[in-house]
């Protein structure tokens, strides 16, 4: 720490934040108004703005204006891409988490990560309870201080990792959103609909909500799908997921169908010269944006009259219709690309869930 720096009081706010993260007895003040923040210099543009407020950098928090703060997150983020192959949501997310915490840190005295200890890191997070964060925000947000500790310590960049110890509080679990089979079958049928009339934004919607439900991709992986990704023949798709990792996913003949009519007649009237070899293209002819996705998946919701959804509830769909057609939980666990076979497990909660609903309407004596 500089001479003549001197560190604030943060005992008070580390006790209002147990062993294990659970907030106790914090008291509420008002959020402090400070000054906008500044853009981390640009490793690959990982901290533009996003159009989740969660995952870019908090706008009322000032950015760490300490060299060894930013060089120090700079660091961390090519970490994320080019040795942890995060997704470019994930790097955003962190990014921001870690600004974050800086600049408290920077506020209450310390110049470098090196000047960050246990009581600190506390005192943050009790911080955030105070002005209101969500436990799901403080769950990741003390998340992504212990990666970037253990990464700051196990790179020499700080002698003990102080995050090693920092809990979160636990967070409720809601079951995730899912389309019955008819509804998800109203959605795809409205979209091909549509699409009849050949005009190519129509025909990349089609394709964009029939491969999402037949094949459980997250939006960020179709819309990374490249046409020599696609297997007509085999009728499956090369998805590179979280941590770039390859998987071969199976989709069924409508959804090939849909792929068909995309390529024969929607693909090549958006395609430019620049274009490149992306499956998914936007108006202009490069690829296709998630934003954009998202966009058109609540239209088709509406125009479906089905439920409003997310891309991912069509992941969440298909993990469930699979689950419930009889295939395995390892099986799903595959097409899903999730590491752990207890990530999958949750859509079986959701299959029982349906099931005891559906028992409770069906049987005459529920």
């Amino acid at each position: 720490m500089e001479a003549g720096v001197e560190r604030q009081p943060v005992a008070h706010a580390a006790r209002a934040v147990s062993g294990e993260g659970v907030l106790r007895g914090a008291r509420p003040r008002p959020a402090r108004r400070l000054a906008p923040s500044r853009r981390l210099r640009d490793p690959g543009d990982v901290t533009a703005p996003h159009a989740r407020d969660d995952t870019a950098l908090d706008p009322s928090v000032p950015s760490p204006r300490t060299p060894a703060f930013d060089d120090a997150i700079e660091a961390f983020v090519r970490h994320l891409d080019l040795e942890r192959g995060a997704s470019a949501h994930t790097a955003r997310a962190y990014a921001g988490d870690v600004a974050g915490l800086a600049a408290f840190a920077v506020g209450h005295g310390a110049r470098e990560p090196q000047d960050v200890d246990l009581t600190l890191l506390r005192a943050w997070l009790a911080d955030l309870a105070a002005t209101g964060h969500a436990r799901s925000t403080l769950a990741r947000r003390s998340a992504a201080a212990r990666a970037f500790f253990a990464w700051t310590h196990r790179t020499g960049r700080t002698t003990t990792d102080p995050a090693s110890r920092l809990g979160s509080p636990k967070v409720d679990r809601h079951l995730p959103q899912v389309l019955s089979i008819d509804a998800a079958r109203a959605l795809v049928e409205h979209a091909q609909a549509l699409a009849a009339d050949g005009e190519p934004a129509r025909l990349r919607d089609w394709v964009t909500v029939e491969l999402l439900y037949a094949t459980g991709l997250r939006v960020g992986e179709l819309v990374s799908v490249d046409v020599d990704d696609l297997e007509l023949t085999t009728r499956t798709v090369r998805a590179l997921g979280k941590g770039r990792k390859e998987r071969v996913v199976p989709f069924g003949v409508p959804a090939a169908r849909a792929v068909e009519r995309w390529l024969g007649a929607g693909r090549p009237a958006l395609a430019t010269a620049t274009s490149g070899p992306a499956l998914l293209l936007g108006d202009r002819g490069g690829r296709w944006d998630q934003r954009r996705a998202r966009e058109a998946v609540h239209c088709l919701a509406e125009g479906a009259g089905v439920p409003d959804v997310a891309p991912h509830a069509l992941r969440h769909t298909a993990a469930t219709h699979l689950l419930e057609g009889g295939s395995d939980l390892r099986s799903v666990q595959e097409v899903l690309g999730h590491a752990s076979l207890a990530t999958t497990q949750r859509y079986t909660h959701v299959s029982a869930e349906r099931l005891r609903s559906s028992y409770a309407q069906a049987f005459p004596r529920a």
